[in-house]
């Protein structure tokens, strides 16, 4: 069964299916042992990796690079941040094209101008309606795969308004979207708004420490969004573990003191399948 078509059989069980955000081929590993059906390959999180902001300064070749990785490293659907498709709707059908082929099972892309920043920061700008409509009526077009997942997203509430973003949210899902993204949500009002007025398959970003506050799994639910994406957190634990162990090097000279907070040396060579590629090797 194709990735994408694990993707839309999670959609059709009508349950919420959380998908952890990762950054490269090891994170992804991990969601995947950690017993998560889907992940969520996050373009700030892998521009972060890149050591820059996300602030639209990876190229599409280069996030391509990291998701290739990503796709290959497990077995999940996943999830990939298109950003605002690089450019305009010849820059999307490109990208379609290049994701689709990866074995991406689903993509958004979002409503900003090009460059766009992360969504919970200040200063992001929009494109027309009638022009993000383009790009998605373009990126259905040029899929040949019918499961893969198109979703739009849209930045509007920091930036319009709350009933503007849902206006945009209506017109993206009649232009051709599988499901809808409203970035950035500042309620818990305005979430259960979100699913009241959009009865078609939603996704909501839920993370710690953004604009959007966190809500119970039950209750996003009960309130029918399918996914809830959490772009950061891991990297965010990854960064904290490795400046603490850093810090112990740095006075203590090794790691011996935080032994117990490491995963051991065997424990990793499990993690990452060192035996299995061994088993294989013909040299």
């Amino acid at each position: 069964m194709s990735r994408s078509k694990q993707l839309r059989d999670l959609l059709n069980s009508q349950q919420l299916h959380i998908a952890p955000g990762v950054f490269d081929g090891m994170s992804a590993k991990l969601v995947e042992q950690a017993g998560f059906s889907l992940l969520y390959a996050s373009g700030g999180a892998i521009s972060r990796g890149a050591g820059f902001p996300d602030i639209g300064l990876l190229t599409m070749t280069e996030m391509c690079d990291r998701l290739a990785n990503i796709v290959d490293a497990t077995g999940l659907p996943v999830i990939a941040d298109g950003d605002t498709g690089y450019g305009n709707e010849v820059n999307v059908k490109r990208v379609m094209k290049l994701y689709e082929r990866m074995g991406v099972a689903g993509i958004h892309i979002e409503d900003q101008e090009f460059p766009k920043r992360c969504g919970h920061l200040a200063g992001k700008k929009l494109i027309p309606a009638d022009e993000m409509c383009i790009k998605i009526k373009t990126a259905k077009d040029t899929l040949s795969d019918p499961n893969f997942l198109l979703i739009a997203r849209t930045d509007a509430i920091a930036v319009e308004g709350f009933e503007q973003a849902l206006d945009r949210a209506d017109a993206y899902l009649k232009a051709g979207a599988d499901m809808i993204f409203v970035e950035a949500p500042e309620t818990e009002e305005q979430i259960e708004a979100i699913a009241k007025r959009i009865p078609q398959p939603k996704l909501i970003n839920m993370f710690y420490g953004g604009k959007t506050p966190l809500v119970a799994k039950e209750k996003l639910a009960a309130w029918g969004y399918q996914i809830a994406i959490i772009p950061s957190d891991l990297q965010r634990a990854a960064i904290k573990a490795m400046q603490i162990t850093l810090a112990v090097i740095k006075q203590q000279g090794d790691s011996a003191s935080v032994a117990e907070a490491l995963v051991t040396f065997k424990e990793r060579e499990v993690i990452i399948g060192t035996k299995n590629w061994l088993d294989n090797e013909s040299w």
